[in-house]
C-alpha cells in the first residue's frame, strides 16, 4: 500500500482517541467492581480492557489511510496488548502501569546504541519532518535518550509512590505534555542546524 496524507486533525484524534476514550471510562468507572465470569475487576482494569481493541482499531484505521505505521507506532500496540492483557488475565493493574516504563527504556535503548554505533536512529524516523544537518541529528539524538530514560524513571516513580489517580492523569496529560514541551525545547537547536535549502 503506498503512503497517503491525511489531515493532521484526522491524525491526531486516531492516534489521541484512545488516550483520552481510556481515561473517560477511567474517572467514570474507577470507584466500582464488575463480576465478569466469577472474578471481581476493578475500574481500571475494565477501562484497560477496553482500551486495547480501541487502540488497535485506531492504528489499524491509520494504517489504512495513511498506507504505513511508525516502528513507534508498531512497538506501542504490540507492548499495549501484551502488558493489557498481562493485567486483565492475573487481574493486576502493574502490568498496564509499567507498559510506558518498558517503552521509553527501549526507545532510550534503541537511540543509545545507535549512539554508540555514531548513528542517529531518530533521524530515520523524523528526517522527512525535521530537515538536519547530521551534527544536529546527533545533538537531538542525545537529548532524546537521555529524555526517554527519564520518562522512563518518572514513570515508575508515579506508578509506585502514588494513587491510580495520579498515574491516569501522569499518563493521560503529564507524558503528552513532556514531549510536547521537549521538542519545543529544541527550536533553537533547529534553527542552528536546519538544512538551508530545505528551510527556505
Amino acid at each position: 500500500m503506498s503512503e497517503q496524507k491525511i489531515s493532521p486533525a484526522v491524525k491526531m484524534g486516531l492516534e489521541m482517541g484512545p488516550i483520552v476514550l481510556f481515561f473517560i471510562a477511567y474517572t467514570k468507572i474507577k470507584d466500582r467492581e464488575f463480576e465478569i465470569f466469577g472474578s471481581t475487576y476493578e475500574g481500571f482494569i475494565v477501562a484497560t480492557a477496553g482500551f486495547i481493541p480501541l487502540l488497535l482499531v485506531s492504528t489499524g484505521l491509520l494504517w489504512w489511510l495513511t498506507g504505513k505505521l511508525s516502528k513507534m507506532q508498531l512497538v506501542t500496540a504490540v507492548l499495549v496488548v501484551v502488558f493489557g492483557g498481562l493485567s486483565i488475565w492475573f487481574n493486576d493493574d502493574r502490568f498496564f502501569k509499567m507498559k510506558p516504563t518498558i517503552i521509553y527504556v527501549l526507545f532510550g535503548g534503541i537511540l543509545g546504541a545507535g549512539l554508540l554505533q555514531g548513528k542517529s536512529y531518530l533521524r530515520s524516523v523524523m528526517e522527512e519532518v525535521i530537515p538536519l544537518q547530521n551534527e544536529g541529528w546527533m545533538k537531538l539524538t542525545q537529548r532524546a535518550c537521555a529524555f526517554f530514560f527519564g520518562l522512563a524513571v518518572a514513570n515508575e516513580a508515579v506508578w509506585r509512590l502514588m494513587s491510580t489517580d495520579a498515574w491516569v492523569n501522569f499518563k493521560t496529560f503529564g507524558l503528552t505534555a513532556a514531549v510536547f514541551v521537549f521538542f519545543m525545547a529544541q527550536s533553537p537547536l533547529f534553527s542552528k542546524y536546519a538544512i538551508k535549502e530545505d528551510a527556505e
